[in-house]
């Protein structure tokens, strides 16, 4: 299936975010439509994103549910076959998103994330790369969970496992998903 911007949402969870939340969002292009889930009562958050920015629709969920159930109840409200996970504190380039659109339509996928260029925080070591399939497109076994575009027809419903609060939620989810067979990526 053609990946594009009409079957993509981003699904952002935030907790007392306001202060990194903007540079995430201005990083995404208008076009693409976004979830936020606010986990508190913070509806001046909401109302100010909802103001702000637009094709945004801001949950608050009046509990931090975690990250794991949070990204669950974001997915469960997209309505795209696609959904793009991003940390509320990641700044995606300009070319990120429409690089990633590429790549996914080249390829059969469960999980697709770019490459971390914050070398505190790499989320891939290329000499431990298994396998090169196509030109800046790397299998491999579990990616981080700061940005993971999830096929949301892979995963039967079964996302991220809400007993994982915050913390290895995304290690376990591309677990499951290797034990399946699905393929995993970086690019």
């Amino acid at each position: 299936m053609q990946i594009s911007k009409d079957n993509l949402t981003i699904i952002i969870v935030t907790l007392k975010s306001d202060n990194v939340i903007d540079g995430c969002l201005k990083s995404i292009s208008p076009e693409i439509k976004k979830i936020v889930v606010e986990n508190s009562s913070n509806f001046k958050f909401v109302q100010k994103l909802e103001k702000t920015y637009k094709n945004i629709k801001v949950y608050p969920t009046g509990k931090n549910l975690g990250m794991g159930s949070g990204n669950n109840f974001g997915i469960k409200k997209s309505k795209t076959r696609y959904v793009l996970i991003l940390n509320p504190d990641t700044i995606l380039k300009t070319e990120s998103i429409d690089k990633m659109l590429e790549v996914c339509s080249e390829v059969d996928f469960a999980i697709l994330s770019p490459i971390n260029e914050d070398p505190k925080y790499p989320n891939f070591k290329f000499e431990k790369n298994k396998k090169r399939t196509l030109d800046n497109l790397f299998e491999v076994d579990y990616v981080d969970g700061f940005a993971m575009m999830l096929d949301t027809h892979k995963f039967d419903g079964n996302f991220f496992d809400e007993n994982f609060f915050m913390y290895l939620e995304n290690d376990d989810l591309c677990l499951r998903m290797k034990k399946k067979g699905e393929k995993i990526y970086i690019c």
